[in-house]
């Protein structure tokens, strides 16, 4: 097992890598790529880093010229020929070639694009802009890097000793937690944890006390290198990226109000009507359900990523059983803010009504909190999202008005074409 400590206290060497893979990334990122680059292969697109917890100055925390250095770094990596035959050869959701040779052959041949970073006060404009499928590949290793230099800053005047104590504390806190998890029946949960993880080391220990922790109850990681490199399964489906630019290139407010339910046909026709799982709050859980046309009913299920995630769920069994499915067979994912109280709660809560499974995130990567002084490791909330696309702004409204992003003419103009009234606003921890 990897010394996490002495590794940590070893990054004053010159340069040492935080993404070393163009695989260290979602899986959910790979398919959508894919998908992108089949149906919108020329949508310009710009994704912008957004630090929602603006008391956090990353400015000042990280060096503009170590963080230039990995991002640099990160615009010379390549797959590897282990990692193309991963992808070609594998078996993902029982399915051969996920990955079409078309696809494979661009992405075997993919540097990632040029990214534009500006200091502002005391944080960092970083952006990236440029065709659809290169720079949406930009989002994940950009958040891990940004995380990590925060860590980094925090760490670096640890000495061995305060390191070794800190990571037993950290390894012992997650362990607790597993612990309470194995007491859980019939439980399903993947690591969701890359976006915002401690480092890459961290999320690996995390997986391997996940796998021996909890045996089957452990179903995967979102994470591909992870993935291959401890032989589990790839877990990811679809994201909000895909309706926010569909809806950015919708002309008029009546294809604006089906964009939503045309990112899943495309979807479907992608995978054969493999990985149906709907993602239903970009624009409101409650509008999407109710105008959804009969066919999504027979999708697998539906994860719930933003507001009351009970509220969410029953949501979903009330519309299924209106359309005439039985809930009991369908497949309910909680992703939002999980930690062990709620996934325990949440699976006293719905075990038996639907079939229930947890994307655990980032307080399963990155619970350091309370572990050094003014808690300044406690994982804070920053995202890279696409903000527009051919030069249209993006828009999401989430079930959470604190998540909602776009000008304020644009979301006004959303909520009335998608019915949405007013929301309970949800405090975003990480």
């Amino acid at each position: 097992m990897v010394d996490i400590a002495t590794r940590v206290h070893n990054h004053k060497w010159k340069i040492d890598p935080i993404v070393r893979s163009l695989i260290d990334t979602d899986f959910y990122k790979l398919l959508m790529c894919q998908s992108v680059f089949r149906n919108n292969p020329d949508t310009n697109v710009t994704f912008s880093l957004i630090n929602r917890t603006t008391r956090i100055p990353l400015a000042h925390l990280i060096d503009e010229g170590e963080l230039r250095e990995q991002l640099d770094h990160i615009r010379t990596l390549r797959l590897t020929r282990g990692e193309s035959t991963w992808l070609r050869g594998n078996t993902f959701y029982g399915k051969r070639q996920m990955f079409r040779p078309d696809f494979m052959e661009w992405f075997e041949n993919l540097r990632l694009p040029p990214y534009h970073l500006e200091r502002k006060g005391d944080q960092y404009e970083l952006t990236f802009e440029g065709a659809w499928p290169e720079v949406m590949l930009w989002e994940i290793p950009a958040l891990s890097v940004l995380m990590e230099l925060r860590g980094r800053a925090v760490l670096k005047d640890m000495g061995r000793f305060e390191l070794q104590v800190l990571y037993a504390r950290a390894m012992t806190k997650l362990w607790e937690k597993v612990e309470r998890l194995r007491k859980v029946d019939d439980l399903r949960i993947a690591d969701f944890g890359t976006r915002r993880r401690h480092s890459y080391l961290w999320q690996d220990w995390a997986v391997q006390a996940m796998m021996e922790g909890l045996g089957e109850k452990f179903v995967g990681t979102s994470n591909c290198l992870i993935a291959m490199k401890r032989d589990i399964e790839a877990i990811g489906t679809n994201a909000h990226e895909l309706p926010m630019v569909y809806a950015a290139l919708a002309e008029g407010d009546e294809a604006l109000a089906a964009s939503p339910y045309d990112v899943l046909a495309d979807w479907h026709e992608e995978h054969d009507g493999n990985l149906r799982i709907i993602l239903p709050d970009t624009y409101g859980t409650a509008g999407f359900l109710e105008k959804a046309p009969d066919w999504l009913t027979k999708w697998t299920g539906i994860r719930i990523d933003s507001g009351d995630p009970a509220a969410g769920a029953e949501a979903a069994i009330a519309w299924w059983t209106a359309r005439g499915e039985d809930p009991t067979q369908k497949l309910v994912i909680f992703s939002d803010g999980l930690d062990v109280g709620k996934i325990e709660e949440l699976h006293r809560q719905f075990s038996g009504r639907v079939r229930v499974s947890f994307g655990w995130g980032t307080l399963l990567t990155n619970d350091f909190r309370g572990l050094v002084e003014d808690d300044a490791l406690a994982p804070f909330s920053v995202v890279c999202k696409a903000v527009s696309a051919n030069g249209r702004p993006t828009v999401k409204l989430s079930d959470n008005p604190e998540k909602a992003m776009g000008p304020q003419g644009e979301i006004d103009r959303y909520k009335r074409v998608f019915g949405v009234g007013e929301q309970e606003r949800v405090e975003v921890v990480v």
